[in-house]
């Protein structure tokens, strides 16, 4: 397998200083990676690596309130605010047209930016991403439920930023957590542990219940997008059950849909060598890719 060379980068984006990954020859056809919570663009280190004799740009950046992203004190923590963000950064690179992967929170901003500009979009990987009423767990209502003004329910938010609270996202649901490294929970702790990092994430989260107005939109442009659609989904996660997942193919009935039985929210940390093929299979469709373009990126 040829080993990528993944730069990493900073861009202005109106005041914020997005921090991103990218990888792959800058006129290839794009695959632009959104991460979840409470993580970073380094969720998607070892997927680049994995992908590293696919002709394709990845880029995975940082959103505000993550990662090494650097943004103004003054900056309004919501989905809104980051699918603009999101949406700028693509504006930044010059990406006409890319391939959305979208993991968690990656759903909410990426399917924002898809219905905003959806002539840019050519395909779509959902990975544990929800966008559907029944595939929220019990937890994830009682998450969305929680709000600043009810006494307690600050403390509960701040309870999922904890070292218990992150390794519960990771490792809830899996059959073998030997597989889980715990090197990407402790690099989550540390971005969560930045100055206003804690503020920012509540503020997002007390949020995130905006998100389910819009699921009758983006269901919508599911329906009309008329997209390849490829939905990757672990199937223990404590938070977006495989309902959620099997719900995609009632807008797009010939989606593609892999449920993985022993994996978590988190399933590329243990499905890493099950994921990769099918990405890898999928992305000349999702990317509009013609067989001879992209023969000529993997020759470089």
């Amino acid at each position: 397998m040829t080993t990528r060379t993944v730069r990493h980068q900073t861009i202005e984006v109106a005041g914020v200083r997005v921090a991103y990954r990218e990888s792959g020859p800058a006129d290839a056809p794009v695959l632009l990676l959104l991460h979840g919570f409470p993580t970073s663009s380094h969720q998607f280190a070892r997927l680049m690596d994995a992908l590293g004799d696919t002709p394709y740009r990845l880029i995975a950046p940082d959103y505000p309130g993550f990662g090494r992203t650097e943004a103004p004190p003054a900056f309004t923590y919501t989905f809104d605010r980051l699918a603009d963000v999101v949406e700028g950064f693509t504006d930044a690179l010059g990406l006409d047209r890319f391939a959305l992967y979208v993991f968690d929170y990656g759903a909410p901003v990426g399917l924002r930016v898809a219905t905003r500009r959806p002539e840019r979009v050519t395909g779509l990987i959902v990975q544990n991403g929800n966008a559907y009423e029944e595939g929220l767990s019990d937890a994830a209502r009682a998450f969305a439920a929680l709000r600043r003004e009810v006494p307690g329910d600050e403390e509960k938010v701040r309870d999922l930023f904890s070292a218990e609270g992150v390794r519960f996202q990771y490792e809830t649901g899996v059959a073998d957590q030997t597989l889980v490294s715990p090197d990407g929970r402790a690099l989550d702790l540390h971005y969560l542990g930045l100055p206003g990092r804690a503020e920012a994430q509540a503020d997002l989260t007390f949020d995130y219940a905006s998100n389910f107005t819009h699921y009758p939109a983006w269901q919508a442009w599911l329906r009309s997008a008329g997209i390849p659609v490829l939905v990757l989904w672990g199937a223990g996660d404590p938070f977006f059950t495989t309902a959620g997942a099997k719900a995609y193919l009632r807008d797009v009935p010939d989606a593609e849909l892999h449920l993985f039985e022993g994996a978590g929210h988190f399933a590329l940390e243990t499905h890493l060598d099950r994921i990769t093929p099918l990405i890898a299979n999928a992305l000349p469709h999702l990317t509009n890719a013609s067989t001879a373009e992209a023969e000529v990126h993997r020759r470089g």
